[in-house]
């Protein structure tokens, strides 16, 4: 049965990359792998030699001599848990996109757009680079993705140049993401399990996670799509839109920042403080908007015109839903393969069969092959679930350079793919780039920058 939900997967996977060959969405065939996977361990719970506790983080002690009804309640708290893990980068997802639309509508990105006076394809690389490498060590990956591609699409209005600039971002995105504990997934995840502490994190992978950024960066900007100049379309915006553009603005981003401030002081889940923002920003663009507010009416033509002119409404109503839905499938597939043990057995193995290629993790017997091999995995599968199992593999202190190698190969590994990381899945979605197309133009560079930085951090964990 286990290999039959692997096979789910292949296909399931295969038909995601050939989203634009076979002319099937690719939510699609993620909705469909992930119901299949969790219907066919439900059928065969009673097969499987191993569970995978996510929540503990190691596999379950000698599963097949428990009860058909103690599984049942083990796999539905298994699936509950990983639905609210889901489920948390989604309504934080969510969040951060409403925002991003609502200081749309104020046409807010116009402000930086008029910051950007060079019109240079190279120098605009190097500044949405620096942008993205910055604001997602700050806001985090994902979000600074959504926003700079959001402002790239008012600079860049030719699509074919513009998914070049995207695919630089994904690579820089996710590099400044991986030095800061609310960067990225993964490094929160470290973060909260007591593996990793900021200070460390910050001396560790700085340097490798900026030489990762630097080198693709550099290298693209000698590419044919970033020589000359941008052909700048001088469009008008609505006056009333113009009139509280920068408040808007720094308002939206300013609610975006203090997500993290908020998750630092009362210890609850980002979403929680996205919700609060999302509320905060909300209540401002109703206010400027001048629009009728009304929670709910029972004259239709009154609320219809309300969500005409409401600015949450009109935002609400441009979210890419289809992104979402393609987030929950891909996450909770890979959440069946996890809870198998699968992913936590391929860990394993590579750990008892690479060999030490000269080079050791000091005391742990890990090559540094191992960890590599599981950046480059992250890209293919997924870096959450790949960390959840390295957590429950090896029990070094806090602050084992070990942790670090992993918080870096996985953050940034995840560029190789553009389904293998969440920057990489947001950016798939808003600009609708092809998989392939990314596979042959970016992901060579992804990979430079990837080993470069690997590099650079074999010099960096010398000084600690």
């Amino acid at each position: 049965m286990e290999t039959v939900i692997i096979l789910v997967f292949v296909f399931g996977y295969l038909a995601i990359t050939l989203e634009h060959s076979i002319k099937i969405d690719k939510l699609i065939p993620a909705l469909v792998m992930m119901a299949i996977s969790w219907a066919l361990i439900s059928l065969g719970i009673d097969s499987f030699p191993n569970w995978f506790d996510s929540a503990k983080h190691a596999l379950v002690d000698n599963f097949p001599a428990l009860g058909h009804e103690e599984k049942m309640h083990l796999m539905e708290e298994t699936l509950l848990h990983h639905l609210g893990k889901t489920s948390e980068i989604l309504v934080f997802l969510l969040g951060a996109m409403t925002i991003v639309e609502i200081i749309d509508y104020f046409d807010g990105f116009s402000t930086i757009k008029n910051f950007i006076k060079t019109k240079k394809k190279s120098k605009i690389l190097w500044i949405f680079c620096g942008l993205a490498f910055v604001l997602s060590a700050i806001i985090d990956n994902l979000t600074a993705t959504i926003v700079l591609i959001s402002i790239l699409q008012k600079i860049v209005k030719d699509r074919n140049v513009r998914i070049w600039y995207a695919g630089l971002i994904i690579i820089a995105a996710n590099a400044g993401g991986a030095f800061s504990p609310i960067g990225d997934v993964t490094t929160t995840m470290l973060w909260i399990g007591k593996k990793v502490t900021t200070g460390h994190l910050f001396g560790y992978l700085l340097l490798p996670s900026l030489v990762c950024m630097l080198v693709p960066t550099f290298i693209a900007s000698f590419l044919p799509a970033f020589k000359g100049d941008l052909a700048v379309d001088e469009e008008k915006s609505e006056k009333q839109k113009n009139r509280f553009s920068g408040t808007m603005l720094f308002l939206g981003l300013g609610a975006i920042v203090f997500v993290p401030i908020f998750k630092m002081v009362t210890h609850l889940p980002p979403y929680v403080g996205m919700m609060l923002s999302l509320g905060v920003v909300a209540i401002f663009a109703e206010i400027y908007s001048s629009s009728k507010f009304s929670i709910s009416s029972h004259d239709s033509e009154e609320s219809d015109a309300h969500a005409h002119h409401s600015p949450v409404h009109h935002s609400l109503s441009k979210i890419e839903l289809p992104s979402i839905l393609f987030f929950l499938g891909i996450l909770m597939a890979v959440a069946a393969l996890e809870s198998l043990g699968t992913l936590f057995g391929f860990a394993s193995a590579l750990k008892e069969t690479i060999p030490m290629m000269g080079t050791e993790l000091h005391g742990t017997g890990v090559s540094d092959l191992v960890i590599v091999l599981l950046g480059i995995g992250s890209a293919v599968i997924d870096n959450v679930p790949l960390v959840a199992a390295s957590l429950g593999m090896f029990s070094e202190p806090m602050d084992h350079e070990l942790w670090h190698f992993i918080a870096y190969a996985a953050g940034t590994g995840g560029s190789m793919l553009i389904i293998g990381s969440a920057a990489g899945v947001v950016a798939m979605g808003m600009e609708k780039i092809d998989f392939f197309w990314y596979f042959k133009k970016i992901s060579w560079l992804a990979l430079v920058g990837f080993l470069a930085g690997t590099l650079v951090f074999f010099w960096t964990r010398t000084l600690f």
